[in-house]
This record gives structure tokens, sequence and C-alpha cells, in this order.
């Protein structure tokens, strides 16, 4: 592994790095008994389908501007001021820097919540008390370094264009890790945490549907994700219907709340609206009213209401927060177990490819 960083990532309050003090048991198990024959059966799918970061073409010139461009001649900006209704009509130029802006701070909040995935799945290594979940939270460890090593590399060689860590995120990631309880730290990462991230995958694969590295990259790891959710979903189910106490269960009903909030916050990007000087207390309430946004943070939760449904946590006070939020749309859909692939709201989806056959439609008739 050597390539060139042109783009150093930001640092966070510029500290290079940080510590996060955590208390926890390691288990071990001396049984092997290898009862959950699932996660067995999850475990030899991830040997099977594991991939090298070299396998990818790094040869490809990644120039995502000049496809922004082609894009606005064929009208782009006109389309997107009217498709998203900012705040004011977007130059073309601000079009580029919003989009390319948008990319790296999508891709970038990829990388940073990979590393977390990395040390929560270690973590989980150790607390987990089954043989068999420890065998598939190990290779999901090599998974989520493979993830860290291709993005990282994609935004500092290919991009050039990246972000330090959202405070919410960076929050939610301390919490997952400081908390002593193995089953926290599942529900964190494997449940929240991933299920956001791997809806979030499906969008970018539309929003940068013409550079085919970062289809390559997104298309390997989805199929990665899909698996670590359905890793937690059968690692969790029957936990929480069953003799967890009624203190304890609502401690778990205030971690998915308070993490749902966290998530849908680092979603407001007011980091991209300070670096582009944009007024982010006029471009934020744009993030949070204009329907299209509001459609695509929704989206992203598709994944989590079925799989907490199927875990039992869809209690009446997760479920009031998240009528709140428009959430509770997604309880009809399939689990991460039923269905691993993720699938944007059609919606969305017709209405971006519309979007985009128009545009190239319209570069093919010049």
């Amino acid at each position: 592994m050597n390539y060139t960083q042109r783009n150093p990532m930001p640092l966070p309050r510029g500290e290079a790095a940080q510590s996060v003090r955590t208390t926890m048991d390691s288990i071990f198990d001396w049984e092997y008994a290898l009862r959950r024959s699932e996660l067995l059966a999850l475990y030899e799918k991830g040997k099977a389908q594991s991939w090298n970061a070299a396998d990818l073409d790094w040869s490809i010139d990644v120039d995502i501007e000049r496809q922004i461009r082609q894009r606005q001649e064929a009208g782009m900006g006109g389309m997107l001021n009217q498709l998203l209704n900012p705040p004011r009509p977007l130059s073309d130029r601000e079009v580029i820097e919003l989009n390319m802006n948008m990319n790296g701070f999508m891709l970038s909040q990829f990388l940073h919540g990979e590393q977390g995935a990395l040390l929560a799945t270690a973590k989980i290594v150790q607390q987990v008390p089954w043989e068999e979940a420890k065998f598939y939270a190990a290779n999901q460890v090599a998974d989520e370094a493979r993830h860290v090593e291709v993005y990282h590399r994609y935004l500092t060689e290919k991009l050039c264009l990246s972000y330090e860590v959202h405070p919410s995120l960076q929050q939610l990631l301390d919490e997952i890790l400081r908390d002593s309880r193995w089953d926290v730290t599942y529900l964190g990462m494997q449940i929240l945490v991933e299920g956001l991230a791997l809806a979030a995958f499906g969008m970018m694969k539309l929003m940068m549907a013409n550079e085919p590295l970062i289809q390559d990259i997104t298309t390997r790891i989805m199929a990665d994700e899909s698996r670590h959710v359905a890793f937690g979903v059968l690692s969790l189910q029957g936990l929480y219907t069953g003799e967890m106490s009624a203190a304890e269960l609502r401690e778990r009903e205030d971690f998915v709340i308070e993490a749902t909030h966290l998530m849908r916050d680092r979603l407001l990007m007011h980091q991209v609206f300070d670096r582009l000087g944009w007024d982010r207390e006029q471009w934020i309430p744009w993030m949070q009213q204009t329907p299209f946004m509001q459609g695509f943070r929704q989206m992203l939760f598709s994944k989590i209401v079925p799989n907490l449904g199927r875990l039992g946590l869809l209690t009446p006070r997760v479920r009031e927060a998240y009528r709140a939020l428009d959430l509770l749309r997604f309880e009809g859909m399939r689990d991460s177990v039923e269905e691993p692939e993720v699938a944007p709201p059609q919606e969305l989806v017709q209405l971006l490819m519309g979007f985009l056959e128009r545009q190239q439609a319209a570069v093919a008739a010049r």
C-alpha cells in the first residue's frame, strides 16, 4: 500500500489523535459451543467475499469538477436551483463548488465512520460472549481497515478535498466506545451507524453515477456493510424482548433516540457552508426544511427503522420520537436479515435518474 497524499486530512480542533477512555470486560468463551449457525454462515460468507484495495483500478483519472461542468452545459445549474430551491439562485461556479464540497464532506464522514467501526468492532471481539460472534467481528475488523484504506486514498489522492469529522458523529462514536455494555456497542455501531451508512452509500452511487472508481469502491463496501448490519441484527435479536428489565430497556431507548438525533444533525453539513463562506444561519434551515433534502435525510434511516422493529426496539417511546422525525414510513420495509441490500425510496430515485437522463441526453445532442 503506497500512494501519494495530495490533500492531507483536516484535523478536528487541530488534534492529530484523540484518546477515548473505555472500561469494559473482555470475555473468554471456553465452551466454544458454536450454536449460532446463522452467524457461522455469515462468517463463512465474509471470508469468501473478502477483497483487496489493490484490486481496484487506481489508474482511473478522477475529475469530478469536469463531470459537473459537463452537466452544467446541459443545464444542471438551472435545474439544481429549481429542484432544490436554495436560499438564493446559485451561479454555475457556486454549483460546482457546492457539489464538490458536498461529495468531499460525505466521503470524509464515511472515512471517519469507518475508523469508528474499526475500533468498535475490535471492542466487540473482546466483549461479546459467543465465540462465533468473535469470529465474525474479527473478520469485520479486517473489512473496516480496508474501508479506511480505500476512502483515505480516494480522498487524498483522487478527490483532493476532504473534511474533518463532524462533531455530532465524533460525539456518537465516543459514546459507543466509552459504553461498557457489549450490546450497546452493537446497537450503536452495527444497527445505527452502519445502518445509516449503508443507505448513504446507495445515495452516493446516484450522486456520483459517472465516476467509475467510486462506483467500484461503493459497490464493494456496500456488500461488506450489508453483512455487518445483518451481524448486528442476528446477534441482538431476542435480547430486548427477553429478560431485560424495564430500566435497562429504557436506557437502550434513550440511546437510540439520542443517537438518531446526532446522526440527523451530522447530515446538515454546516462545515461545508463555513468553508464556502456562506452564512450557515441561512443555509442550515434550508437543509432542514427543503422537501428534497428532508427526503434525502429520512431515506438514510430506511434500514434502521425495520431493524429496530425486528429487535423489539420500536417501543412506544422510540415510535413517538421517530414519528416526530417522520421516520415511521420505513417501518414496513424489509430488515437486513430479510433483505441485506438497501434501496433508496423510489420517489428520490426517479427524480434523480430523470434529472441525470435529461443531462446525458442534452450532452449527447451537442
